[in-house]
């Protein structure tokens, strides 16, 4: 699985079983991949659960096949990320974390003297893990996350995009100076103002650097229901528009099944994916012909197993042809009690309003893009 590079925008989320729970995690793995997830995060919170992924990975791959996996390590983790990175495809940290150091209620500033002692014992910390996933050509997500920046960030930089931005680039800089770049990065936060200027920041800095490592979107801890799915949209989705990322994920208080069909919309919506039925449809007024919330209804149970083809819903003359005009086919109130079905921009027909749905499966198994269910 390569992400970044020009490659198309990978999707990606997590299981939430107890890594050890060898079966329960095959299970979970397998769930998510099967409906699209590409890449699949897996909690290793102790050396127990990064040894349980080998045969985590020796049993998926005997009952399915082989899924990308990524191993999250946080809190003085080496050891730990050591041990998981013989048995995942990518590592991903946590630069507030990995190097833990317990703030002190009295601390004041850091000065550069003390700033640079931790910044070395980061990187004696690092190597190991950066050396034994370069030697097996295996990546590393640097994941900073706005709520566990260090404390010597903070101090410097304060609770904001920069002190992220600094964040990640230290680790960054740690792999360059080993000769490591297998790297993708991640600059999460809950609020989306604070997680879109992260992001911007980092390719903005990343440019004057020279740096071209792709970027991991993501709105951590969005919560569940439509709002949740609206803040992933709003960061996810600007920033994708903007050029900015190249792998995501949506993160809801839900089972992680319920991510994948979000991670596709949004895609799907910015013209990075084609992977369901396009649905074009008017918000229906007072000149609408027929009652289009049903009729939409009805269209799309017959037609969203088309992926790819792109069908308009349209409740009357007046907008419907121009508005449509980008569709494969459309469904147009042309006249009380009659439907004109449109092939691209060209009518084909008008038929009874009650054989309207029929009628356009007719069309579309004519023109040969029709599949059974």
């Amino acid at each position: 699985m390569i992400i970044g590079g020009g490659y198309p925008v990978v999707v990606q989320s997590m299981i939430n079983e107890d890594t050890l729970d060898v079966e329960g995690a095959v299970a979970g793995i397998r769930r998510l991949h099967e409906i699209g997830c590409e890449i699949v995060r897996v909690t290793v919170p102790s050396l127990a659960h990064a040894k349980a992924l080998e045969e985590i990975r020796y049993k998926l791959e005997q009952v399915y096949k082989p899924v990308p996996l990524v191993a999250d390590v946080h809190h003085n983790g080496m050891k730990i990320a050591l041990e998981v990175a013989k048995h995942v495809d990518k590592v991903r940290i946590n630069p507030g974390l990995y190097v833990f150091e317990k703030p002190k209620a009295d601390r004041t500033e850091y000065n550069q003297a003390e700033f640079d002692e931790i910044g070395e014992k980061i990187r004696e910390t690092l190597m190991p893990l950066v050396l034994t996933l370069k030697e097996q050509d295996k990546a590393m997500r640097i994941g900073v996350n706005h709520g566990s920046l260090a404390e010597r960030m903070l101090f410097t930089y304060g609770d904001t995009p920069e002190g992220m931005v600094e964040s990640g680039l230290e680790f960054i800089r740690i792999c360059e100076s080993l000769d490591y770049r297998n790297l993708v990065i991640s600059l999460k936060a809950s609020r989306v103002p604070v997680m879109l200027a992260a992001y911007r920041l980092m390719a903005k800095r990343m440019d004057e650097l020279g740096m071209d490592y792709p970027l991991h979107l993501g709105v951590t801890e969005a919560g569940d229901g439509e709002y949740g799915r609206i803040k992933s949209t709003a960061g996810i989705g600007t920033l994708l528009a903007e050029g900015i990322g190249d792998t995501i994920r949506v993160s809801l208080t839900e089972a992680p099944e319920k991510e994948i069909p979000v991670c596709y919309g949004i895609l799907q919506a910015l013209g990075l994916r084609k992977t369901m039925v396009e649905y074009v449809a008017c918000p229906s007024c007072g000149r609408t012909l027929f009652n289009l919330e049903d009729v939409l209804h009805q269209v799309r149970e017959a037609t969203n197993h088309l992926t790819g083809l792109d069908i308009a819903v349209m409740g009357c003359i007046v907008n419907g042809p121009g508005e449509m005009a980008d569709a494969d086919y459309g469904y147009v109130g042309k006249q009380a009690g009659y439907i004109a079905l449109y092939r691209g921009r060209e009518e084909i027909k008008r038929v009874p309003q009650e054989n309207g749905v029929e009628e356009l499966i007719n069309l579309i198994k004519t023109d040969g893009r029709w599949v059974e269910p």
